[in-house]
């Protein structure tokens, strides 16, 4: 039986993508690299300092961990200025009536998210009354596809990954979710999240009706 639910942040709940990529390409400019959208995409589900190493990869750079990480910190900063700018507004269309749903009938919900951020985007978003659980960049040392932070969110709500349900709008996110033995709703293109259990263009299509009836045998 399916009593509980996880959700990566960004691309389900709320979209802090071109945060991200402003941030970014900002840290990029500064640095004389190149950075576009292209290689923004790459970027998705995927950790600061792995999404740092795609970048500098790509320009040929090569640095040690201490500058690494300073570079890191900075774009972080631009990251979390940028943050401010969140309100309640921002949920995706569906994101919030969905929460609202798995609460209204008594499932725990937690959130999955590589960022380090996470919880101040619930924050701005005054979404952390929706959620019994945090999991997020701070919580794991492996970040996806590594299903460490799926793991660390289900033991928090003292679930075990078949009684759970991980929502992801990226690729790595749907292997982490399928590596810890969960089931999982993709959220995005077919050649993003495919190999999902189940694949919803946007979370308003992904209602709590929808995702039943494909799982009926499991509530």
């Amino acid at each position: 039986m399916i009593k509980g639910f996880i959700f990566d942040l960004d691309g389900v709940i709320t979209d802090t993508a071109e945060q991200h990529y402003l941030a970014w390409k900002r840290l990029a400019d500064a640095m004389g690299w190149h950075f576009d959208r292209e290689i923004n995409e790459q970027l998705r589900g995927v950790s600061r300092m792995a999404s740092l190493k795609i970048i500098a990869d790509h320009n040929n750079v090569q640095a040690d961990d201490p500058t690494m990480m300073q570079w890191a910190a900075e774009k972080n900063e631009l990251y979390v200025k940028a943050l401010d700018e969140v309100t309640p507004d921002d949920f995706l269309p569906g994101a919030k009536e969905l929460l609202t749903h798995l609460k209204r009938e008594g499932f725990k919900v937690a959130l999955g998210s590589s960022s380090k951020n996470a919880k101040k985007v619930l924050q701005q978003l005054g979404a952390a009354p929706f959620f019994d659980a945090v999991a997020d960049g701070n919580s794991v040392k492996n970040s996806k596809p590594a299903p460490d932070i799926f793991l660390y969110g289900s033991q928090a709500l003292k679930l075990k990954p078949k009684e759970c349900i991980v929502f992801e709008d990226a690729e790595s996110g749907i292997d982490a979710a399928k590596a810890g033995g969960f089931y999982c709703v993709g959220i995005g293109p077919e050649e993003r999240v495919g190999h999902a259990d189940v694949r919803f263009e946007d979370m308003k299509a992904a209602t709590l009706f929808e995702v039943k009836s494909h799982f009926k045998e499991l509530f």
